[in-house]
């Protein structure tokens, strides 16, 4: 998970980009009322996220959707892109926080290993009280205060939410409605639990919604 894939992968091969980038707009204009979000994986440097917008607002313009309004954002899932957010937030729409790849950065699990080998014993001994990997980690979850703060120091209307499986656990999700982000995604076998934990964390936070 360390080497050539996201954003790296993209900048090295930017035809892979390309093509993608394409099917995406052709795609959406065969649509009425597509909308759109393209969001680069594995952003490390704000230097990566401007040359891949550059590249994505490229094709995108000749493809002719400039009138698509797509949205052009990234994953935050590296320590490094969380603690210096605002330098990328002057490149991007959206964040979207992997949080499974965020947690396996910032504790240096990978994860198969982890929950093959040795996080189970963990567990049982408590050194740790839950599965980072089903509950949103205390170090992680400063992460992604550091780095929605400093977002939203140089773009206060940056749209911000959280993907993968802690989009689905409800200890998470009221996380995330404290930390005022916009949204939670999850697989679709979580969605009910997450609809139900948002309505639920909202109402433990006195209405107020994040988004």
């Amino acid at each position: 998970m360390l080497g050539t894939r996201g954003c790296r992968l993209g900048l090295l091969y930017p035809e892979i980009y390309e093509m993608q980038v394409r099917a995406i707009v052709r795609a959406a204009l065969a649509v009425d009322g597509a909308k759109v979000e393209i969001m680069h994986p594995l952003i490390a440097f704000a230097e990566e996220l401007r040359r891949l917008r550059e590249l994505t607002e490229a094709v995108i313009a000749e493809e002719g959707g400039d009138g698509l309004g797509i949205l052009i954002g990234s994953m935050i899932e590296v320590p490094r892109a969380a603690l210096l957010a605002d330098r990328i937030a002057r490149h991007a729409d959206f964040f979207s926080f992997g949080t499974n790849d965020l947690t396996q950065t910032a504790l240096a699990f990978s994860r198969d290993d982890a929950e093959g080998k040795f996080l189970t014993q963990y567990l049982e001994d408590d050194v740790l009280s839950r599965n980072p990997f089903e509950t949103i980690d205390d170090g992680v979850r400063e992460l992604v205060e550091i780095a929605t703060a400093k977002a939203r120091s140089v773009r206060p209307g940056i749209k911000l939410g959280i993907c993968g499986e802690h989009g689905g656990d409800p200890d998470s999700i009221a996380f995330c409605n404290r930390a005022g982000l916009d949204y939670v995604s999850c697989s679709p076998f979580r969605v009910p639990i997450a609809r139900l934990a948002s309505a639920q964390a909202v109402l433990a936070d006195g209405g107020r919604a994040a988004g």
